[in-house]
């Protein structure tokens, strides 16, 4: 398992956390997500033999917001 933070983008009130937490979940290979208003960001723990870094930030980038 490892993590990852990736800087998100465009988010304004909690249903744009509700969001992007409930679409990284959904994601096979996604253990644990903790999306942070405040700091931008989503710490993303995951199995990178099943999902990779630009798949997490596609998945952002999907719900309509940036991710880097």
């Amino acid at each position: 398992m490892e993590n990852v933070v990736i800087k998100v983008g465009g988010m304004s009130c909690q249903g744009c956390v509700k969001n992007v937490t409930g679409a990284l979940s959904g994601v096979a290979g996604v253990a644990s997500v903790d999306v942070s208003l405040e700091a931008g960001e989503a710490r993303v723990g995951y199995d990178p033999a099943k999902v990779s870094t630009n798949a997490l930030r596609t998945v952002i980038e999907d719900c309509g917001f940036d991710a880097a």
